[in-house]
Formats: structure tokens, C-alpha cells, sequence
């Protein structure tokens, strides 16, 4: 489901005994100079993920092309995120009953260079969704493994000085101050969600 949305939306849900929170996010297609709202939100997105996201789907649907103009105001809305943000990034190909039987591989072939170079930039990892199979498990639960190895290679979640700094300016502001956790009790949180990712 390709829904706009103008502003971000937190979702919250459990995948096999792992707690997920998902942000979506405005859309960026066909647009190679994107508003600077837009690339605020996406900045407000990473905030929203304490102490910071670990996976960066970004949703590219089969059935239109993906052009240079696409390419180009995806790399502009990420610039905020630093080129480091890459390493997050997972391509999610959906609507993917469009190209039948036919290998996603030669549709990213056949595609051309700008999916390609989008697919490089992100460590060439991807996935398919087949909303024809929505109720199937195993596309979903093949997703969260791809996933899973993504965290652990980048041993754990993606975070900006900026959102460190808005963080703790949110946390300075709010009536319900919780403890502020140190960097190792954070790594500990950190590899017991690996570990258990792992088991």
C-alpha cells in the first residue's frame, strides 16, 4: 500500500517475541528537490526511535519505473542523515506480484542503472513483498531476517548528533523525566535484542 502521509506516524506491534516499532514517513518519489519540511520529518523520524532506528526500509514499488529523478530526491532527503545512514538501508520492493514468475533480479537488470546504484548504495540488500501473499508469514518472517543480519553486521541502531541533541532536549522538557541511560547500559539493551534476534 503506497498511502502519503504528510507527517510521521509511529507504529507499534510484536513480530515473534520481538517488540517492533515502525515510523512512516512522506513519501519522496519524482521529486529531486524535495521541501525542506519533508526533509525535517525525516529527521523527526529518527527521534522517534529511542535511542535510534535500526533498519531504514525504503519502499520501492515494481510497478512503475524507478527513474533518476527518484533517485535523486531520495539521496537529497537522506543528506541530513549523513552518508553513514546507508549502512541501514534496506530496499523494499513491493507490489511485487506485478513481475509474475519473473526473478527480481532480472527485473533490477532490466530496470536499469539508477535502481541499481540505489541498490549499491545500500549494500545491495533487499526485499519483495507480494501483497497477493499479505497473510503469508514467510515473506514477512524472511524480512525480519534480512533485517536481523543488517543490525548485527552494524552492531546496532543508526543515530545523528542532531537527534542525540533533540532527544535531550525532549528529555530536559518533559513532566515524567525518566533516567538517562549511559552509552554501556544502551549497548547492553542493544546486544540482548541481537542475541535474541539470533536465538
Amino acid at each position: 500500500d503506497q498511502r502519503e502521509t504528510s507527517a510521521c506516524v509511529k507504529h507499534e506491534g510484536n513480530f515473534d517475541g520481538v517488540k517492533v516499532s515502525v515510523v512512516e514517513t512522506p513519501g519522496w518519489f519524482s521529486d529531486p528537490t524535495p521541501s525542506d519540511w519533508i526533509k525535517d520529518e525525516i529527521l523527526h523520524s529518527v527521534s522517534m526511535c529511542s535511542p535510534g532506528p535500526h533498519v531504514f526500509l525504503l519502499l520501492v514499488p515494481i510497478c512503475r519505473s524507478f527513474t533518476e529523478k527518484d533517485l535523486k530526491g531520495l539521496v537529497e532527503i537522506m543528506k541530513p542523515l549523513t552518508e553513514r545512514v546507508w549502512r541501514h538501508c534496506m530496499v523494499l520492493f513491493t507490489w511485487g506480484d506485478w513481475i509474475n514468475d519473473v526473478p527480481v533480479e532480472n527485473y533490477i537488470v532490466r530496470e536499469g542503472k539508477e535502481l541499481q546504484e540505489l541498490l549499491e548504495k545500500c549494500g545491495n540488500r533487499y526485499h519483495v513483498l507480494n501483497p497477493k501473499s499479505s497473510d503469508d508469514p514467510v515473506q514477512l518472517k524472511e524480512l525480519f531476517q534480512k533485517m536481523f543480519v543488517m543490525v548485527t553486521q552494524n552492531k546496532g541502531w543508526f543515530t545523528t548528533k542532531h537527534t542525540k541533541r533533540e532527544r535531550a532536549d525532549s528529555d530536559s522538557t518533559s513532566a515524567t523525566k525518566q533516567r538517562m541511560l549511559t552509552e554501556d547500559e544502551w549497548n547492553k539493551r542493544e546486544q540482548n535484542l541481537i542475541d535474541k534476534m539470533l536465538e
